[in-house]
């Protein structure tokens, strides 16, 4: 279960990343067209409206941002100053990381609860209340987006959700490190797809020397 949560993780923002890239990209593409002088070619990019390109990636963005967020906490891509934590005795250590991680937790939680419920009062208790043929009362619709006209609290459920597999990803990681003494981490050097066999340039420079000075030895100090 917890394998396929993950994989679903990583299909959102790869998905979310790239789709805005090409968004972008066919928005500039089409904008610097429009630029030269053939009125043909003007008129037939005239007729695809692209006014909500930036908006729609402003909100891929926002939702990759916060899934991106709870991914980080998972494989430990979060920057975290531990130097004094690290000099601390290994009981007062491993209770400080259980403190922060405990922290992280409570604080995603709370904004996961503020947040849906911003949500359902800008126009998801309208939504759901229509949705289900239930009585409105005084309920409003909502507003909408400037461009996509779209409910803004489709929008802001990034917040609920995102906050809330970050919550799920920081219990996740405390309840693994209690019991393995295991964080995360995440090797900044490695290139997820290169082949794992390909020597280190550091090593490779070092083999180099290493070949070189023979070289010399053997050729009598002449090179």
């Amino acid at each position: 279960m917890m394998k396929y949560l993950d994989h679903l993780e990583e299909w959102i923002i790869s998905f979310l990343i790239g789709a805005a890239t090409i968004i972008i990209a066919v928005a500039v593409t089409r904008r610097y067209l429009m630029g030269i002088p053939i009125p043909a070619l003007q008129d037939w990019l005239l007729g695809f409206n692209m006014a909500w390109a930036q908006e729609l990636c402003i909100y891929m963005f926002v939702w990759m941002a916060k899934f991106g967020a709870a991914y980080g906490v998972r494989t430990g891509i979060h920057v975290g100053v531990d130097v004094l934590i690290n000099r601390l005795p290994e009981k007062w250590c491993k209770t400080s990381v259980l403190i922060g991680l405990s922290s992280g937790a409570l604080f995603t939680c709370i904004i996961a609860v503020l947040g849906m419920r911003f949500v359902w009062e800008n126009g998801m208790h309208y939504y759901m209340f229509n949705l289900f043929g239930m009585e409105m009362g005084d309920l409003f619709e909502g507003p909408i987006t400037p461009d996509l006209e779209w409910p803004t609290w489709m929008v802001y459920m990034a917040i609920p959700l995102g906050s809330s597999l970050m919550c799920f990803r920081f219990l996740q990681v405390a309840w693994i490190f209690a019991r393995t003494g295991e964080l995360p981490k995440h090797d900044h050097s490695h290139v997820e797809g290169l082949d794992e066999g390909v020597v280190n340039a550091t090593d490779a420079l070092e083999v180099y020397e290493e070949h070189r000075l023979d070289d010399i030895k053997h050729d009598g100090g002449v090179k």
